[in-house]
């Protein structure tokens, strides 16, 4: 009878338990099959749970190309999730449809102690028309990847340090190695046009894509510093200094293992898909070189949001909080995700990483990708005027006054 009763009370204990607990879904893209989602699944949120008995974190994986159909789909539902581990290039977008929370002003105190220990490029993605959306969660950046042999067959010692060097390098490293009278070792190579790629020579010319506050174009997107940029790449392209883009040959890190591209700008998953393909090749990571504007590249990466739809904001803010942690971000680097905080140069875990110290110096100077609620059709807008420039033909300046144009009258909607 004992037994019985203590088993019933045992059992209406855990129901009220239950009951009490408040269940946070997480979505998130990380891959099933990767270390992060491993880590995330049987580490990460279980010590969250720990410590915090009365909340459930249910991960839901979306994988990336529906996670925006997903969103879509929510949005016209207005079912969304608590928390979402976002593209930057979202976080923007779903702020100006007033679906995320801003923090800072939900919660001041806290984000006011924790806003300067992110890195800054990533932290900006987050932030709309006077508020942040979110903070970064994991980040990324494109460095300069140089091949060592193909310099020391060159005479040339170290990687370039500033622009002029880089130019002066790429004609030295650009070859017709068996005189048919066409190159087959080339200087530089790239994937596209587009900011992704063209960001680092933009704003390390000096130049801009959107002013500071993402509200203009025209005198940025065209400055003179801009269209230098512009300038210099197409001269290099048309002369032959640039391998061709897009025109279906190796592909650039296979170029680059193979020694036909003496030097890239390339993300930290660069190592993986050469390793995997090349185990003996040889890699090495530098700043990408400085120019008027300094050593830019651009940010990439994921930011943590809370829908402003969730009943449990203030447990979502500690996931939040926990998820960007020191202790988490470092535990997160061990299976590759890069961090987001300041200061993590002179951590262990990171100091003998093979290549995260240079990349989260890169960092510290890194250009987010306008964050705009338009960015998708800046974006294509900015693919198109470096494609007419350098492959159409178009004289640089004509291509970017058109640009700033069209940009303009995208931006005028939302002022």
């Amino acid at each position: 009878m004992k037994k019985t009763f203590f088993l019933v009370i045992s059992l209406l204990v855990s129901v009220f338990i239950l009951a009490q607990m408040k269940e946070l879904i997480f979505w998130h893209s990380y891959s099933t099959t990767s270390g992060e989602y491993k880590l995330l699944t049987k580490e990460i949120i279980p010590e969250f749970e720990k410590a915090h008995p009365e909340i459930k974190v249910t991960e839901v994986q979306v994988p990336y190309d529906e996670m925006r159909k997903r969103l879509i789909v929510s949005t016209a539902a207005a079912q969304y999730p608590d928390v979402m581990r976002m593209d930057i290039i979202w976080v923007p977008q779903f702020a100006d449809i007033g679906v995320l929370l801003a923090i800072d002003k939900e919660f001041p105190q806290d984000f006011a102690k924790i806003k300067e220990t992110f890195l800054p490029g990533p932290l900006s993605t987050n932030y709309w028309k006077g508020n942040y959306y979110g903070v970064p969660l994991d980040t990324n950046t494109r460095v300069l990847l140089w091949n060592k042999k193909m310099f020391e067959e060159a005479g040339l010692k170290e990687p370039p340090n500033t622009m002029e060097e880089f130019i002066e390098y790429i004609k030295i490293l650009t070859k017709d190695v068996d005189g048919d009278g066409e190159n087959d070792q080339w200087g530089f190579a790239d994937t596209g046009f587009g900011p992704w790629n063209s960001i680092p020579w933009i704003y390390s010319f000096g130049g801009q894509i959107l002013d500071t506050t993402n509200s203009k174009a025209e005198g940025y997107v065209n400055s003179s510093e801009s269209v230098e940029a512009l300038k210099i790449f197409r001269e290099l392209y048309e002369q032959g200094y640039i391998a061709p883009i897009g025109g279906g040959g190796i592909g650039v890190l296979e170029g680059y293992a193979e020694g036909i591209y003496a030097m890239t700008f390339d993300g930290p998953w660069a190592w993986s898909i050469i390793k995997g393909q090349y185990p003996e090749a040889e890699i090495n990571f530098a700043l990408v070189p400085q120019g008027k504007g300094g050593s830019r590249s651009v940010v990439g990466g994921e930011d943590i949001v809370i829908f402003n739809s969730t009943k449990y904001k203030e447990e979502s803010w500690e996931f939040v909080k926990y998820m960007t942690s020191k202790e988490v971000q470092l535990k997160f680097a061990t299976v590759g995700q890069m961090p987001v905080l300041k200061g993590l140069l002179d951590e262990p875990e990171i100091k003998v990483h093979l290549f995260f110290p240079v990349y989260l110096e890169q960092l510290e100077t890194a250009v987010a990708r306008s964050p705009h609620p338009a960015w998708n059709e800046i974006n294509d807008i900015m693919d198109s005027a470096w494609q007419n420039s350098v492959i159409g033909g178009v004289d640089p300046k004509k291509s970017l006054d058109n640009a700033a144009k069209e940009i303009e009258k995208i931006l005028q909607k939302y002022k």
